[in-house]
C-alpha cells in the first residue's frame, strides 16, 4: 500500500465526517436539522448521487505497487497504480494512434495506408480495439451496440435487485413489519425518508454505470483524445482531483476560518483589529494573481529539489495539494467574517454573561457556547462552497495554474478541448464528457446545499 499526502488527507477527513456522524446521532439539536434533510427528496437524491462519486473517488485513493506480472507493463512496476486503475485495467490499457469518435470502429482522420493488393489507400484506418471484434462494423456494429448494451442494463438491474431487497429486509426488521408490506410502503413513498426517489435514482445509476462499462469492454463509448488514450477512463480518474479540490480544501479553510473568527468576535479590541487587518489583505489580492504566484513559488521549489519527487505520481500529487493549500489560504476569508459578526452577538447573550459572571474559563466558554451555536454556519458555508471549489480547479486548469498536466482533471480535459474544437472536423466529445461529469457533481452538491441551508438556518426552523 502506497499511501500519498492527498490519500493521507482524503481518508482522515472521511474519518472526521464518520465522528462527526457518530456524534450527531446521540445529540438531539443535532439529529433534528439532518431528519429534516433526510426527508427532503431532493436532498436524499443528490446524496444518493454525491455517494456514487465518492466511491468512485476512494478507490482512486487506494495506492499501491502492483506485482511484476501483474498490470502488464513496465511503466506500471514503479509508478503507483490506484484500485480504480486495477479494476479499469481493459479502458487504461487499450489506447488507440489518436482520435476516435465515441462508439467509433474506425479512426477520425483519413490515413495513407497500403492494402494487401500493394496499391495505397487514403482512407479511414481500422481502430486497434474501439470494435475490433466486428468482421464488418458497418453492418453489426448497431446490433451489436444494443445487445450489449441491453447484457449491461440486465446486469444492473439485477444489482438493484439485491440491493434494493437488502434495504427492504433491514427495514422490515427494524420496523418489525413484514417484507412486503414495507416493500409496499417504500413502492407508495409513505416512508418518513423518500426510499422511492433513492431507489429509483440509483436504478437510474446503476443501469447507466453497468450498461457504459460493458459498452466500454468492447468501444470507446466516449471516444479517445489526441494521444489514443480512452476518454471514459479520463472522465473517472478526474472525479478523484474534483472532490479532494472541494474537500481538502475545506480541510485547510475550517481551522483557520472557525478560530479567527471566533477569536475576533469574541475578544474584539487588537485581536480583532489585527483579524481584520489580515483578511482585508488577503481580499485586497486578487485570487488568481495569487494562486498564479504561488504555483510558480512551488514549481521553483520542485525544480530545485528534484531529488524529492523521484516519480510523477508524487510530483502530481505535491501540485495538488499545494493547490488545495493556496485555494484553502484565500478562500476562509468569507467565512471567517460570518463567523466574526455571529460571534459579536453571541457574547452578548445571557447564557455567555452568565458564564463570565461565574468566573467560568474563557477556552470553556469558547469550546461550550460560542462554538456549537456557530456550527450550523460552518455547515452550510461547507456545503454551499464545495461546488464552487470544484468549479475553480476547471478554471485554473483552463489557465494553466491548475493541477499538473500529467493528472487526469476535468479542467485539463477542458484545457486541451479548446484545440480540439478549432479542429475539422470537430472533435466534441472530451468537452461534452468533461461536462457531463462535472455538471452531474455540481447539480448534486448545490441541490444538497440547498437542503443543508434550509435545514440549519434558525430561521426556517419548524
Amino acid at each position: 500500500m502506497i499511501f500519498f499526502w492527498t490519500d493521507t488527507l482524503f481518508f482522515l477527513l472521511l474519518l472526521m465526517l464518520a465522528a462527526a456522524i457518530f456524534r450527531a446521532r446521540s445529540k438531539e439539536h443535532l439529529r433534528r436539522p439532518w431528519r429534516k434533510v433526510a426527508r427532503s427528496t431532493s436532498a436524499m437524491v443528490s446524496l444518493t448521487v454525491l455517494v456514487f462519486y465518492f466511491g468512485f473517488a476512494i478507490l482512486d485513493s487506494i495506492h499501491f505497487h502492483p506485482p511484476e506480472g501483474q498490470g502488464g507493463e513496465g511503466k506500471f512496476k514503479t509508478e503507483a497504480m490506484s484500485l480504480l486503475d486495477w479494476w479499469a485495467s481493459p479502458l487504461r490499457q487499450r489506447s488507440e494512434k489518436t482520435y476516435s469518435a465515441p462508439f467509433a470502429s474506425h479512426g477520425y482522420a483519413r490515413e495513407n495506408s497500403r492494402g494487401t493488393d500493394g496499391v495505397s489507400h487514403w482512407a479511414y484506418p481500422r481502430l486497434q480495439f474501439g470494435g475490433a471484434h466486428l468482421a464488418d462494423p458497418e453492418k453489426g456494429k448497431f446490433i451489436d451496440i444494443l445487445q450489449t448494451g441491453f447484457a449491461g442494463l440486465l446486469d444492473g438491474f439485477l444489482a438493484w435487485l439485491v440491493f434494493a431487497a437488502l434495504l427492504i429486509v433491514a427495514r422490515s426488521r427494524s420496523g418489525s413489519i413484514t417484507f412486503s408490506q414495507c416493500a409496499y410502503d417504500i413502492a407508495e413513498g409513505r416512508t418518513e425518508v423518500p426510499w422511492r426517489a433513492v431507489l429509483l435514482t440509483l436504478l437510474l445509476i446503476l443501469l447507466t454505470s453497468f450498461g457504459l462499462g460493458e459498452l466500454s469492454l468492447t468501444y470507446h463509448v466516449f471516444g479517445t483524445d489526441k494521444v489514443g488514450e480512452d476518454v471514459f477512463f479520463q472522465s473517472l480518474k478526474s472525479i478523484r482531483t474534483g472532490l479532494l479540490i472541494g474537500t481538502l480544501t475545506t480541510f485547510i479553510t475550517l481551522p483557520l476560518a472557525l478560530t479567527l473568527g471566533i477569536l475576533a468576535g469574541y475578544y474584539r479590541g487588537w485581536v480583532d483589529d489585527i483579524i481584520q487587518y489580515i483578511y482585508t489583505t488577503l481580499n485586497s489580492i486578487p485570487g488568481v494573481l495569487l494562486i498564479a504566484a504561488s504555483m510558480l513559488l512551488m514549481q521553483a521549489y520542485m525544480a530545485r529539489h528534484e531529488d524529492e519527487f523521484a516519480s510523477l505520481a508524487l510530483r502530481a500529487d505535491f501540485r495538488l495539494l499545494f493547490l488545495c493549500m493556496i485555494l484553502g489560504l484565500t478562500s476562509w476569508t468569507g467565512l471567517c467574517r460570518l463567523l466574526r459578526a455571529e460571534t459579536l452577538k453571541l457574547r452578548e447573550m445571557e447564557y455567555v454573561q452568565a458564564a463570565r459572571t461565574l468566573g467560568v474559563h474563557q477556552g470553556t466558554i469558547l469550546l461550550r457556547h460560542i462554538m456549537p451555536n456557530v456550527f450550523h454556519l460552518v455547515i452550510i458555508s461547507v456545503a454551499l462552497d464545495f461546488s464552487s471549489l470544484v468549479l475553480a480547479e476547471a478554471v485554473l486548469s483552463y489557465v494553466n495554474i491548475g493541477v499538473d498536466p500529467t493528472t487526469e482533471s476535468w479542467g485539463n480535459m477542458i484545457n486541451s478541448a479548446r484545440l480540439e474544437m478549432a479542429r475539422e472536423p470537430i472533435v466534441w466529445w472530451s468537452l461534452s464528457a468533461a461536462f457531463v461529469f462535472m455538471f452531474a457533481l455540481v447539480l448534486a452538491a448545490n441541490l444538497f446545499a440547498d437542503a443543508v441551508r434550509d435545514a440549519f438556518d434558525p430561521r426556517r426552523a419548524e
